[in-house]
């Protein structure tokens, strides 16, 4: 089975013109752990020091992995010039042994055409979000088996606690929490949708069914699920998604929509990937600048299903579905371990 398993993903990846690994090594243990993730506040921002500070205690993170930088609050995005100073900061007080950050504001959300997630975790560089329709470079992480991407290609995966508040940032962090070695029997929903061009992950669907045999998987034909009381996995792509808080969501659930500005957290003209959380999902994702419908830079519902329930962390497994994440940004819980 895990050969079959590897060869449909093998599938997948040539289909997406990027090269997979080698192996899959089932060993669980190399999956990230508190003490491998730094904490990134803005003291600028109450808020921000708050979420931090909550979330340090609940996830037992190393008082050493704490780090402090100065943002401008108010503000959907930080100039490249702004950026290099406080990622070179950032990098002063990172510990040795850290793998990934954790950031804990909903903005700035972006640093010129990248998100700030794939900014700290790549360094600002154009060619990770090229203007137009064109590609960008991909992630050296893309589908890779690491339990410490930093020590073995350079980055540092870097996810948002994103919210507007602080009850809505503590609920996300205790359904991460709450989720951990649950092994939930829910449902991946794949919804195939009437929006003709963010719906390009469809065409990826079979492919999920085939590498997944052991998950309940639906695929619909439907703009929008509802009244579902075991939704653990939901992809959809549409501007707008209708009626998201009619289902519940299992702790530890990912959800979101192929879409242009979904990771424009705060004041996007479509949805927000914000009300994912809002409705009960503790991961999700969206793109800050334009991204035409490559399917490259989305999550690829097959990659991600597959290294999250073979108990990779939530930030490990969205970071590791995307191939080409320069403009997306990453927001949940980071540590959630359903699957563990």
């Amino acid at each position: 089975m895990r050969r079959l398993i590897l060869g449909l993903l093998l599938v997948v990846l040539s289909a997406l013109g990027v090269s997979a690994c080698d192996e899959i090594n089932p060993d669980l243990s190399a999956a990230l752990q508190p003490q491998d993730l730094a904490i990134v506040v803005n003291t600028n921002d109450p808020l921000s020091i708050r979420i931090g500070e909550y979330y340090r205690d609940r996830r037992r993170i190393p008082a050493r992995n704490w780090i402090e930088i100065e943002l401008p609050t108010h503000r959907s995005s930080v100039s490249p010039s702004e950026f290099r100073k406080i990622r070179r900061e950032v990098e002063r007080q990172t510990r040795v042994g850290v793998q990934a950050y954790a950031l804990t504001w909903a903005e700035p959300y972006r640093v010129g055409c990248m998100s700030i997630t794939a900014a700290f975790a790549l360094g600002f560089d154009e060619k990770y979000c090229s203007e137009g329709c064109v590609a960008t470079a991909p992630s050296p992480y893309f589908n890779q088996d690491s339990g410490a991407p930093y020590r073995d290609f350079g980055l540092r995966p870097t996810m948002a606690i994103a919210a507007t508040s602080f009850p809505k940032a503590r609920d996300l962090i205790e359904r991460g929490i709450r989720s951990d070695y649950d092994r939930p029997q829910g449902t991946a929903y794949l919804l195939s949708t009437s929006d003709v061009p963010r719906n390009a992950r469809a065409a990826n669907y079979a492919t999920v069914l085939a590498a997944v045999p052991d998950f309940a998987i639906e695929q619909i034909q439907a703009d929008k699920l509802e009244n579902k009381r075991d939704v653990m996995f939901y992809f959809t792509g549409l501007a707008q998604v209708e009626n998201i808080r009619s289902n519940r969501f299992l702790p530890g659930a990912v959800a979101d929509h192929l879409t242009s500005f979904g990771g424009m957290l705060t004041d996007s003209s479509q949805m927000s990937s914000l009300r994912w959380l809002e409705a009960g999902a503790t991961g999700s994702y969206g793109t800050v600048t334009e991204p035409c419908n490559y399917t490259q830079k989305f999550p690829h519902p097959a990659v991600l299903l597959h290294h999250y329930r073979r108990g990779d962390t939530l930030i490990e497994a969205y970071w590791k579905s995307v191939a080409w994440p320069g403009q997306g940004m990453f927001i949940g819980e980071p540590l959630a371990k359903p699957f563990r």
